[in-house]
């Protein structure tokens, strides 16, 4: 009889898993709609100081408006230009590089076959690798990423509806603290931490973007300004951006120059990417995410199998959001909430052992405040002195 309330916990348990698998199987059907959305809320939330503080200085509803919008398009557009550019300048220059991935493949056989590698297993090797299919799927990404950008006109409109409502969406949410209120804290909260790790992954991604790009262009690697962008883009990405943002330069160093240009690469990324990412910028951004390593790369996992590539970028803010409404929002989640940041609850104060008397409590005279009456109750009432 004791174990039939827990069974159907454990049904409430397994209803809620199969109800967030469906609900992610559908998310991921209506990826192309679902992430232009949230890159959009993201954006507008990252400006919206901006928004406040015109509306602090008593400036004009419509300047509210504009000016965080103008802001954002400015800096997608910059991007979406230098990558664009550079991304055609790639296409062109790639199969210049046919006749060094023959040499590299050579040079690769013969070193293998002096290592007691069999002839056989070589040729098998190196006939499995064809540099045209190699030259294709690189077009076939650029093209991917071209497809990404196409993308662009959506999310400038949301953004402009969004930034129209933002205003109004304000209120809604400052009058609804009164009904749930735990609920718009969450929220509030929620808007907080996206916006410091926007701003502080954006400052040291800028760092590493312009430190990465002047040493590729003292090393001579090709498009350098390209890999810097590269760079700046995968410091979104937690835990494996920066192995995501070295590998097209390094490779294409080792085309370029040889194995020595490769590991001059390899170690200026390490240099920079790692003392800034792993010892600078954690600093910095203190506890804004409030995810530990395990749910942050966990995080990573879901959101980029669910939303693809736009979903490893945006994987911290989509977990933020999640956590909002699922956790924070829930006075009952206390033990969730420390699960996902890692650090562990507040502990209760020791239970007294048993047989021990329960404390009293001495009750003092309030104090009136009043003389008068503090020297009457010092001396005694009438009544007391009878007795």
């Amino acid at each position: 009889m004791r174990d039939q309330p827990a069974l159907p916990r454990a049904l409430i348990v397994l209803l809620g898993i199969a109800g967030a698998v469906i609900a992610l199987f559908g998310m991921r059907e209506v990826a192309s709609i679902l992430g232009p959305v949230v890159l959009a809320l993201v954006l507008v939330i990252a400006v919206s100081p901006v928004r406040r503080w015109l509306q602090r200085r008593g400036a004009p509803g419509w300047s509210q408006v504009l000016l965080p919008f103008l802001i954002v398009v400015l800096v997608l557009l910059g991007m979406v230009a230098v990558a664009t550019y550079s991304v055609t300048q790639l296409a062109t220059l790639l199969p210049t590089y046919a006749p060094q991935f023959q040499k590299l493949l050579s040079d690769a056989e013969a070193f293998a076959a002096a290592h007691g590698v069999s002839n056989s297993m070589i040729n098998d090797a190196v006939k499995a690798i064809d540099v045209d299919k190699v030259v294709g799927v690189v077009q076939s990404l650029l093209s991917s990423l071209v497809s990404v950008l196409s993308s662009l006109f959506l999310i400038v409109v949301l953004l402009l509806a969004m930034c129209l409502d933002a205003p109004v969406t304000a209120r809604i949410l400052a009058a609804g603290h009164a009904h749930q209120h735990r609920l718009v804290a969450a929220l509030d909260t929620f808007a907080e931490k996206t916006r410091r790790y926007l701003i502080v992954s954006t400052v040291f991604g800028l760092i590493c973007a312009v430190l990465d790009t002047a040493a590729l262009s003292i090393l001579g690697v090709p498009l350098p300004v390209l890999w810097g962008v590269l760079a700046l883009i995968t410091n979104y990405i937690p835990n494996v951006g920066f192995v995501l943002g070295l590998i097209p330069p390094a490779l294409l160093a080792l085309l370029d120059g040889g194995v020595k240009e490769m590991l001059l690469v390899i170690a200026a990324y390490c240099v920079i990417n790692v003392v800034i990412q792993s010892f600078i910028q954690p600093k910095f951004l203190g506890d804004a995410v409030g995810l530990s390593t395990t749910m942050t790369f966990l995080s990573l996992i879901l959101w980029a199998f669910v939303l693809g590539p736009l979903g490893a970028l945006l994987a911290i803010p989509l977990s933020l959001f999640a956590r909002a409404l699922l956790v924070d929002s829930d006075p009952r989640a206390t033990w969730a909430s420390a699960l996902l940041s890692g650090t562990p609850p507040d502990e209760p104060p020791a239970a007294a052992p048993p047989g021990t008397p329960p404390p009293t409590e001495s009750r003092a005279p309030a104090a009136t405040g009043d003389p008068v009456t503090e020297n009457a109750k010092a001396a005694g009432s009438p009544v007391q002195r009878r007795r």
